[in-house]
């Protein structure tokens, strides 16, 4: 049996776009006389649909595009994902299904049984759990149907098991013959290795062969990263496919050899990832081009370098709004940035701006510049932004990184105005990182921008670390706490200085306010702020040590 791959890009909610894609790969197939071609998780609706499950016509255009597609079908059979109803008299209205079609006809469905509810994840919300096993004897084959967290119960096992049942192994109890396996798996550091070396392990010991298809492209927030893959009974990785992009390939059941597999360095997939995310946000939201502001500094370095790759740089305006506090050598940076990206500049100084304000507010400069001042420079920027946003159709990226985020190190309606914010989950520490790997695929970024020391430049001298912790230090306790779900006293045996920790978990605390006004981001981490981390703004409860 020949089975092919189809690793597609789909939009929530765009069923004749996503059909016409299914049936473009579907006819690769069949010219290339596969026997079946499987496609990723809620193929037909786009993933996560959120409360758009909510709504009957969004239901019904879902199932009347399964009925358009089926009937396109001969005999390449295909596997799709889509939304059926429950016909039951309780439990939640809509499924989380698989069908199987072949010669115009739906042979087989089958409903997800696993509806993960944390992170990101929020299917118990909307779908009732399935309780057939998956299991299907087709083509001369016994196989084993799943949906994506399906086959993730052995990795929440333990003294408290997340899930009361696992489908692989009511499905090995059938002695099925191979495991055919639909995702809508979200990028993370490092998830495409995590889900390799699991599955790895999982099939070595149900000696069954895994075809696996995951969903590529961004939704946004999340971006899905593809690498599907195909595994041999051995546990042997036998074949994968692209990252970051659409892909294809078709694979003989009978002949699964061990492949090895080229990979790409951490920092390689975090700029894949951020362009990825970008381009799909402003492709699947009407968008053509993007405004951003260009202060010298890296973090608007490296969300310039990502549009400009991302989108080209003719779709890239950098708007440079010195003042009276910006150095030159920032002026220079930015302008030297936007050269060799092949980006276009405007320059508008807010410095009489500013002046205007102090007036109109009778407000007076002492030798230390007030928060009230230095934010009053973030907010006329910000409001420059948003006009030339609004005058030309581009959408505002704001510039600020997670660490920012976290200590509430931004202004609200300044520095974080914008439709779009591409750094929002990646760390300070990490932004360094990713600029370094962006100039060795193609250089743009200064040196001197890479070297000098973070500054908002809002007052005469000022550095991000007269106000903060050295970033190195900061992240590491922000990871600590946010990702790796460590309690304060767990970080402080970690060897950091107690003092430290409080600043920083007390500025996290105390800005959930601006989070929750801060425009969408993409997600690279294994948490990120946005829907993932829901925090009540108004709470009691305060970090103790």
């Amino acid at each position: 049996m020949k089975i092919a791959l189809a690793q597609i890009n789909t939009t929530v909610g765009d069923f004749s776009g996503n059909l016409k894609k299914v049936l473009d790969f579907y006819q690769k197939a069949q010219k290339q006389k596969a026997d079946l071609v499987v496609f990723p998780e809620l193929t037909l609706t786009g993933y996560p649909p959120k409360d758009l499950l909510e709504r009957p016509d969004f239901i019904e255009a879902n199932l009347k595009t399964l009925k358009a597609l089926s009937i396109r079908i001969k005999n390449t059979a295909c596997v799709v994902g889509y939304v059926e109803k429950n016909s039951q008299a309780s439990g939640r209205p809509v499924y989380n299904a698989l069908a199987l079609i072949q010669k115009g006809k739906i042979l087989w469905t089958y409903f997800k049984q696993l509806l993960p509810n944390y992170d990101v994840f929020d299917e118990a919300r909307y779908f009732e759990a399935g309780e057939d096993s998956g299991v299907l004897e087709w083509g001369g084959l016994k196989i084993g149907f799943s949906l994506c967290e399906d086959l993730w119960a052995k990795a929440f096992d333990g003294p408290r098991p997340l899930y009361k049942k696992d489908p692989l192994e009511q499905q090995l109890k059938q002695k099925i013959d191979l495991l055919i396996n639909l995702s809508a798996s979200p990028y993370c550091l490092g998830r495409s290795e995590v889900r390799q070396s699991f599955f790895s392990a999982l099939i070595k010991k149900a000696k069954v062969p895994l075809f696996y298809t995951n969903l590529v492209g961004g939704n946004d927030d999340l971006v899905f990263d593809g690498h599907s893959f195909v595994i041999n009974k051995k546990g042997e990785v036998c074949g994968t496919l692209a990252g970051f992009k659409e892909d294809f390939k078709i694979f003989d059941f009978e002949r699964l050899k061990f492949l090895k597999k080229r990979s790409s360095t951490p920092t390689q997939e975090s700029l894949e990832a951020l362009q990825l995310g970008l381009k799909d946000y402003l492709a699947k939201t009407g968008f053509k081009k993007v405004v951003l502001g260009l202060s010298g500094g890296v973090d608007s370095a490296l969300t310039a370098w990502v549009a400009a790759r991302a989108l080209g740089p003719d779709k890239v305006l950098g708007l440079i709004m010195p003042s009276k506090f910006s150095s030159l050598d920032s002026i220079q940076d930015a302008l030297a940035l936007a050269k060799a990206l092949k980006i276009k500049t405007r320059q508008i100084s807010i410095a009489g701006l500013y002046e205007n304000f102090k007036e109109s507010l009778q407000l007076q400069e002492t030798k230390k510049i007030s928060l009230s001042l230095q934010n009053l420079q973030a907010r006329i920027r910000g409001n420059l932004l948003m006009a030339l946003s609004n005058q030309e159709g581009r959408l505002l990226l704001t510039t600020g990184n997670k660490s920012e985020l976290s200590l509430g190190y931004c202004t609200l309606y300044g520095d974080m105005a914008g439709g779009f914010n591409v750094l929002g989950d990646v760390p300070k520490t990490w932004v360094y990182q990713l600029a370094k790997e962006a100039n060795r695929q193609l250089k743009a970024i200064p040196k001197s921008t890479l070297l000098k020391a973070p500054s908002a430049e809002l007052a005469p001298h000022q550095k991000d670390q007269d106000d903060l912790p050295p970033y190195e230090i900061v992240d590491p306790i922000l990871e600590a706490y946010l990702e790796k779900g460590l309690s304060p006293q767990e970080i402080l045996k970690l060897g950091f200085d107690k003092k430290t920790i409080e600043q920083v978990l007390r500025r996290l605390d105390a800005n959930e306010y601006k989070r929750m006004q801060a425009a969408p981001c993409i997600r690279i981490t294994s948490k990120a702020f946005g829907y993932g981390r829901r925090i009540p703004l108004a709470q009691a409860y305060r970090i103790k040590l």
